[in-house]
């Protein structure tokens, strides 16, 4: 076995590349980023907290900046949980998800089957027949229910 090194003899990091250097002067066979190891990421648990839940069940996000974080969540509950109605309230859905992004946030959310609206939540949300409440509440705890005042139900 050779003294090995990385593509155009680059390493990731020049301390890699002294320990290597080190190995190669002592004429030590080693080689370098040659194997790949499987592993998985165990699974963890998270909880999330809706902004708003209407007396209709459906489920309403408030949304001023859409991080990367919340939206790989959103897609991830929508996985694990399709029964729940969540819809989107933007402060402007013309915002780019980040800096150089083509793509704004109402953009994101239509490719990824969610509704949205601008600014207020639409009369028509308001408005709609009523869902499942054991259905869209199961594994959300309702103690913090608000009326449309905003006082303790």
């Amino acid at each position: 076995m050779v003294p090995a090194l990385k593509k155009n003899n680059k390493f990731r990091s020049n301390f890699e590349a002294n320990v290597c250097k080190e190995l190669s002067k002592k004429l030590i066979p080693y080689e370098y980023e040659t194997i790949k190891i499987s592993y998985i990421i165990p699974e963890s648990k998270h909880v999330y907290t809706p902004d708003v839940l209407l007396q209709n069940g459906i489920i309403i996000e408030i949304k001023g900046r859409f991080v990367k974080e919340d939206r790989k969540k959103h897609l991830l509950i929508k996985q694990q949980s399709p029964h729940l109605d969540i819809r989107f309230i933007l402060q402007n859905p013309k915002s780019k998800l980040y800096k150089g992004s083509k793509t704004t946030y109402a953009d994101w959310l239509d490719k990824n089957g969610f509704l949205w609206a601008a600014k207020t939540i639409p009369n028509k949300w308001i408005n709609e027949r009523k869902r499942n409440k054991n259905k869209i509440r199961n594994g959300f705890s309702t103690r913090n229910l608000r009326t449309k005042q905003g006082g303790r139900k």
